[in-house]
């Protein structure tokens, strides 16, 4: 897509990831599948670029909802798409799946990170919570129960936890 000058957008900062598209459009094969999670599995996980969720747990397009943010919290937003999944789309079951090496478990607080943004790229981020937890087990305990307590999620739904190890690809479950 292009403005009125004939540009690309962003200067043509995207010219690669658009152009790869076309590629990926010539061997679409995933027309006509249908919008609910085939194997009825949500997924909450790290948007770490090490982490390929439908290959590490034998997964296909469709098979899944894919929930991803910075640390594989369980936000408010999260809860939010989780009641859509469970209602809307077919989720019976949730797994929550930070991984090892996470940036967002390694460092103190979330005041660690701003003071960290502010002072290398004078940026305020004061206004946003990040999340941060460098104990990530307790942090996986603390969203696996925010899921099983939610007030319009059913009572009952099958919720498990794993840490997913991005330097042998195998996931450990945890048990709470």
């Amino acid at each position: 897509m292009s403005d009125d000058s004939g540009s690309s957008p962003a200067g043509g900062a995207f010219d690669d990831v658009i152009a790869a598209n076309d590629d990926y459009a010539a061997r679409y094969s995933l027309a006509g599948l249908k919008p609910v999670a085939a194997r009825g599995l949500a997924l909450v996980t790290c948007m770490d670029s090490r982490i390929e969720p439908l290959d590490m747990l034998g997964l296909k397009p469709g098979d899944a909802k894919i929930l991803r943010n910075a640390g594989a919290r369980v936000t408010d937003d999260t809860l939010r798409t989780l009641v859509l999944a469970v209602y809307l789309l077919g989720v019976e079951r949730v797994l929550v799946l930070p991984h090892t090496r996470c940036r967002m478990a390694s460092v103190p607080s979330d005041d660690a990170v701003h003071d960290t943004i502010l002072e290398e790229y004078g940026v305020d981020t004061r206004s946003l919570e990040f999340h941060t937890d460098n104990d990530q087990l307790g942090a996986l305990r603390h969203d696996l129960e925010r899921i099983r307590h939610h007030p319009l999620l059913p009572a009952g739904l099958p919720v498990a936890g794993a840490i997913y190890d991005v330097d042998t690809g195998r996931i450990s479950p945890v048990d709470f």
